[in-house]
């Protein structure tokens, strides 16, 4: 997918419009906070990371709960075992 946007004035700054389509193919919203980076000569927006409230997470919750060992290597001190 290839669009063009000019770039406009807003108040003191410039900014671009970003189409509807690609809003919604990416789920973004009005007030979502992008990352924007420059990589050699383009300009790179990606959703920021979001912190999920109490209550997304446990509404995401199937009542299943994962338990893993984590392998911390073999003791270097005095560790009790």
């Amino acid at each position: 997918m290839s669009d063009q946007v000019a770039i406009k004035t807003w108040g003191n700054s410039q900014g671009i419009r970003i189409p509807k389509n690609i809003l919604e193919k990416l789920g973004l919203h009005v007030s979502d906070t992008l990352q924007i980076e420059v990589i050699d000569d383009s300009i790179v927006l990606k959703k920021a990371f979001k912190h999920k409230t109490f209550e997304e997470r446990v509404a995401e919750y199937n009542g299943e709960i994962s338990i893993c060992d984590y392998d911390w290597g073999e003791p270097v001190g005095k560790e009790i075992l």
